[in-house]
């Protein structure tokens, strides 16, 4: 295989991902932990959109227990945005880790 073909193929590979790093941009997920007490919608892009805490949670008065709350919330968001991306991105590459086409992740 020529040098050229296989430019070729790595510019094509490369329009590809970007576009799906745009769909997957305006994809959100919604995620839940403590049992569905938080909430938290996050886009493929890792940026957070959203937050919802159920009123019982804040009743309980521990901030504590609702910082936990919530960081494990975010926590498993982004896990799941970062897993969403690279599933997608494994389509493209056929799995391969090919430098200079990096997830940002």
């Amino acid at each position: 295989m020529g040098m050229g073909k296989i430019l070729k193929q790595a510019q094509k590979m490369q329009r590809e991902m970007e576009r799906v790093q745009e769909e997957l941009a305006a994809k959100e997920l919604e995620v839940t932990a403590g049992g569905g007490m938080v909430t938290i919608k996050i886009t493929g892009e890792q940026k957070i959109t959203g937050i919802k805490i159920k009123p019982e949670v804040v009743k309980s008065g521990d901030i504590e227990d609702i910082e936990d709350l919530i960081v494990a919330a975010v926590n498993q968001a982004i896990d799941e945005s970062k897993k969403m991306m690279s599933d997608e991105m494994g389509k493209i590459t056929g799995g391969l880790n090919i430098p200079g086409f990096g997830l940002g992740i």
